[in-house]
């Protein structure tokens, strides 16, 4: 009843006609996910699918992939099958996240999706936390995953995972990935050494404080956008003057909104790109440009900063 409180609130914000998707891989999370939204989707003419990612990454994917829809369909939740190539950047783990979400957003758009749920729990939010202070990432990787993320959409993130297996458990359908139990992933160490361990030494409750430490840091990362939003609308051309006066905090915002509004891929910019942009604000002592990813360089000019082709804007 939890879980489909939460999906019940979360359909309430679509509109009836829209047509929504699941992404099931078949483990207890988003069997018990696919379950609540079968219930609920009908009740307020939502057109729901499941889409099912085979990253091949296991001798038997295939066959877990036909048994998750042959699962499905008892649901009466139609369902395919994508088939994905997981590259090496970034390493395995990463590198299977990123083909999976390629292939969601591109199946979302074909089909004239406007929500892809996902069935990430309260303890994938605090172990995301755990990974981000390991990672020394700052607070926007530590703010963890948000509940809503542009067609993502993330109804059980105060689910504790042992719910959710119950819920499929009680259906009958459990399939445990051999990848959620390889101690060669980072996260899987979290899930089944450290947070324990934690746990243990600190009388229990971590998972619940990481998660809602997520929600606070969320908050305040709101506001602070908002901040930096308003000061980039009012000063597009990054005049330093203007700029060196905010906080620190507001300042760096303002450069990645720049940097992202210019192309720049986000995924490629680092802490270090913005600490040295924001020297060129506030520790400025003749240093030249700044390289960047993309062949795109920063640099302090006329009283501005410059965001031109490497080699162009130095001063």
């Amino acid at each position: 009843m939890e879980l489909r409180a939460a999906v019940r609130a979360d359909l309430a914000l679509l509109a009836a006609g829209d047509r929504i998707v699941i992404a099931c891989s078949g483990g207890a999370d988003s069997i018990a996910l696919a379950y609540a939204l079968s219930l609920e989707a009908p009740k307020m003419a939502l057109a729901l699918s499941a889409v099912t990612i085979d990253h091949g990454l296991q001798e038997n994917s295939s066959e877990v992939a036909s048994a998750c829809v042959t699962f499905l369909s008892t649901l009466n939740i139609p369902t395919e099958i994508i088939n994905v190539v997981v590259g090496t950047e970034g390493g395995l783990e990463a590198a299977a996240r990123d083909a999976r979400y390629g292939a969601l957003a591109a199946h979302a758009k074909s089909v004239g999706a406007v929500a892809v749920y996902l069935a990430h729990s309260l303890d994938d939010q605090a172990e995301s936390v755990l990974l981000g202070l390991a990672r020394g990432s700052g607070p926007r990787s530590i703010a963890g995953m948000s509940a809503v993320s542009g067609i993502y959409r993330r109804p059980a993130l105060g689910i504790r995972r042992t719910s959710l297996r119950s819920v499929a458990e009680s259906l009958g359908h459990i399939f445990d990935d051999p990848m959620n139990v390889d101690m060669h992933f980072l996260r899987v160490k979290l899930r089944r050494q450290l947070i324990p361990a934690l746990d243990e030494a600190l009388g229990g409750g971590v998972p619940q404080a990481l998660a809602r430490t997520a929600l606070l840091l969320q908050d305040d990362l709101a506001a602070l956008d908002a901040l930096a939003g308003e000061h980039f609308v009012e000063n597009p051309d990054l005049e330093v003057a203007r700029l060196s006066a905010q906080p620190k905090a507001v300042r760096t915002r303002v450069l990645r909104l720049a940097l992202l509004g210019a192309g720049l891929d986000g995924g490629l910019l680092t802490y270090e790109h913005l600490e040295r942009g924001d020297q060129l604000l506030v520790d400025w002592h003749g240093q030249g440009e700044i390289s960047l990813p993309g062949g795109l360089s920063l640099a302090r000019k006329s009283g501005r900063l410059i965001l031109s082709p490497l080699g162009v804007g130095k001063p």
